[in-house]
């Protein structure tokens, strides 16, 4: 504490108190164990730590430990001191520890004046040195970005793959083989389809027990792999991807987070940083607001802000919510999408879940693993075979086509799949038009190589997605094909997104959320006229102008 925000103390408007310590009276019967040490005295400080690692061992904790200190410097180098005195500052320089503790290991006969004198020496000459060198040119050479103009760029992943880090044996509660929730899994079908008929929803291997089925087989691989959020443990997860595990793993491996998303996501980076795997969820993606600065500057930047030392394998697991209204029910892709140095995916599929949930929990890169709740109970309807029992990889970057066709691209991503295929078909059946569909389950990386071979042939694209049309993801998409196939688009690339408001009741999602209709509209209206199509959800030119006025 060094008794300073920017320019204003607790005891003033920054916090509504005077002495820290004593918050902790309000919000535990143990009162945090809380104290007010003198931090200008390192021995004071010593103690109270060893007493406080005492607290904690025993697990009575939390402790909190009011350090007093004091900042000379302003916060910043426009900073004027207007807000204290110069007698202020002179008085603790005074009992700065430089002179206080000096003094008292002379009192205690620990050192001499003499001794004291040459360390102070030693040390401003050490110092002056450090600085001298880490400033010179010649000794710390600045990057040069005109020979290597890649330098950040090598940084901003590490692309390496990591099956476990630590040796020691994972801690478990039982062999694999034997939990409950896991054999169920390897009894179920893993094709929607079984001898010419549907296989039940209980039966049926779906997009949650493909994420499910990974996880159990990288906690027994990796002994430093944690997974936490809201109701990890008791429920299985908000929606079930963790159900049965706590038969399988002790609470230290997979626990229950307070609601406060800075927080899971904050303790994830760190525990990386210290060398862990962590597996962290938020339960819907509307909540990324409320991580922001732990997603988008730490857990995104550490690794080239380290210089590629450092590594980040976290996996966020992101719940893209349906039927909950406007703050529970937003497609956010686009925002992580946004910040470098976040991988960024979004399965749609049980095949596409699986392999890219193994992936993310082998590699050392933070991942945003976006999840829609529309379709955790889906099985595979698109994989040849189904979902594989054996293991697999989908590398980052890749992207999955599930339908072919000669007159039409259709993108997509996330549970927008489904109603592109549905699309897809009405389009052959109605207007003998075949789409190509494919999904993008990676964002980034995404390699464009098989949507440009698609354009090519094809030469129109819709792009489509659950996102807000204004700022989605497939913008971006759609301004690289224009420039990466200019010469083989018959017309523009389509946007087809969710309207630019805010999220209706769920009983409106029809007129809110991009639906097959839509993107046959779209078509018909943007790319080539359909005979005899009637537009239902059309945006004209004139339409988009107006929206474009309205600012919806």
């Amino acid at each position: 504490n060094n008794s300073y925000g920017m320019g204003d103390q607790t005891r003033g408007e920054t916090m509504g108190y005077d002495m820290l310590a004593r918050i902790g009276s309000g919000v535990s019967p143990t009162q945090f164990h809380a104290e007010r040490i003198n931090g200008f005295n390192p021995l004071a400080v010593i103690d109270a730590m060893e007493r406080k690692l005492e607290i904690l061992r025993a697990g009575e904790g939390p402790v909190m430990l009011d350090t007093l200190t004091y900042r000379y410097s302003g916060h910043s180098v426009s900073d004027q001191n207007a807000y204290r005195t110069k007698e202020e500052i002179e008085a603790w320089q005074a009992i700065d520890p430089i002179i206080t503790y000096r003094q008292g290991l002379v009192d205690a006969g620990v050192a001499s004046d003499s001794k004291m004198e040459e360390i102070l020496a030693e040390t401003a000459e050490r110092m002056t040195m450090i600085c001298k060198a880490a400033s010179d040119p010649q000794v710390s050479p600045y990057v040069n970005f005109k020979t290597d103009p890649a330098v950040v760029e090598r940084m901003m992943f590490s692309n390496e793959k990591v099956e476990k880090f630590d040796d020691r044996e994972p801690e478990v509660n039982m062999p694999l083989a034997e939990v409950p929730a896991y054999k169920k899994l390897k009894e179920k079908e893993r094709c929607p389809i079984v001898d010419g008929k549907p296989v039940s929803k209980m039966k049926l291997f779906n997009l949650r027990d493909a994420m499910s089925e990974v996880i159990y087989d990288r906690f027994y691989e990796d002994p430093t792999l944690i997974a936490y959020g809201e109701d990890c443990r008791d429920w299985g997860g908000a929606f079930a991807v963790y159900r049965g595990m706590m038969d399988a793993f002790p609470h230290c491996r997979l626990f229950n987070s307070p609601i406060a998303e800075a927080a899971i996501v904050g303790t994830a980076v760190g525990y990386a940083l210290s060398g862990g795997r962590a597996l962290v969820e938020l339960m819907y993606a509307d909540f990324i607001g409320c991580a922001g600065d732990e997603i988008f500057n730490q857990m995104s930047k550490w690794q080239a802000m380290s210089a590629g030392i450092l590594k980040m394998p976290v996996v966020l697991r992101v719940s893209v919510g349906s039927k909950y209204g406007a703050q529970h029910s937003q497609d956010w892709t686009a925002l992580c999408a946004h910040i470098p140095g976040l991988k960024v995916c979004f399965p749609a599929t049980p095949w596409e879940a699986k392999g890219l949930m193994e992936t993310a929990l082998k590699g050392t890169d933070p991942v945003v693993f976006f999840e829609s709740q529309r379709i955790y109970d889906v099985g595979e309807q698109f994989h040849e075979g189904g979902v594989p029992a054996e293991r697999y990889e989908i590398e980052f970057g890749d992207v999955n086509k599930v339908r072919e066709g000669k007159d039409v691209t259709i993108l997509t991503i996330g549970a927008a799949l489904y109603r592109a295929v549905d699309a897809a078909k009405q389009l052959s059946e109605k207007y003998g038009m075949e789409a190509e569909v494919i999904n993008l389950h990676s964002l980034v990386p995404l390699d464009y190589t098989k949507i440009i071979e698609s354009v090519k042939k094809t030469g129109r694209v819709v792009l489509v997605s659950d996102a807000c049309a204004r700022g989605s993801f497939m913008n971006d998409v759609a301004e690289n094909i224009t420039q990466l196939c200019f010469d083989d688009l018959d017309a523009p690339p389509v946007v087809v997104g969710a309207r630019n408001w805010i999220t209706p009741p769920f009983e409106f999602d029809e007129f809110f959320f991009p639906q097959a209709g839509w993107i046959i509209d779209a078509i018909h209206e943007k790319l080539v006229p359909l005979p005899g199509h009637v537009v239902e959800n059309g945006c004209t030119e004139a339409e988009a102008l107006r929206r474009a006025k309205q600012g919806v």
